[in-house]
């Protein structure tokens, strides 16, 4: 289904470790919008949804919704840190075009 590389693993649980409130699991969506009409959504989750997929990766649980599923399907999610900026960036198998932004795509 949906991969988290070792960095962005590391990135996530930084997250969670430095928030405010208790933390389940990481939530991956996608969304109308982005300037190429689909967009990626990350948010720290207290729980789970009772019809969410969940997914273990590593020590990271990470939630999807049942209509995002089919699109975050053979993602992967890495979290890159350089001169440029940092941030998680996302490689979909699915997009038929991405934006150079890398937060939004189209299928």
């Amino acid at each position: 289904m949906l991969t988290l590389t070792p960095s962005a693993q590391t990135a996530v649980r930084r997250f969670i470790k430095g928030a405010e409130e208790p933390v389940a699991g990481l939530r991956i969506s996608v969304t109308g919008g982005g300037c190429s009409g689909m967009q990626y959504g990350m948010a720290l989750e207290g729980q789970a949804k009772a019809d969410d997929v969940v997914i273990e990766a590593g020590a990271v649980k990470v939630f999807v919704d049942p209509h995002s599923a089919p699109l975050l399907a053979g993602v992967i999610v890495d979290f890159r840190d350089g001169m440029d900026g940092s941030g998680f960036a996302f490689t979909n198998p699915n997009a038929a075009a991405s934006c150079g932004c890398g937060k939004s795509f189209s299928a």
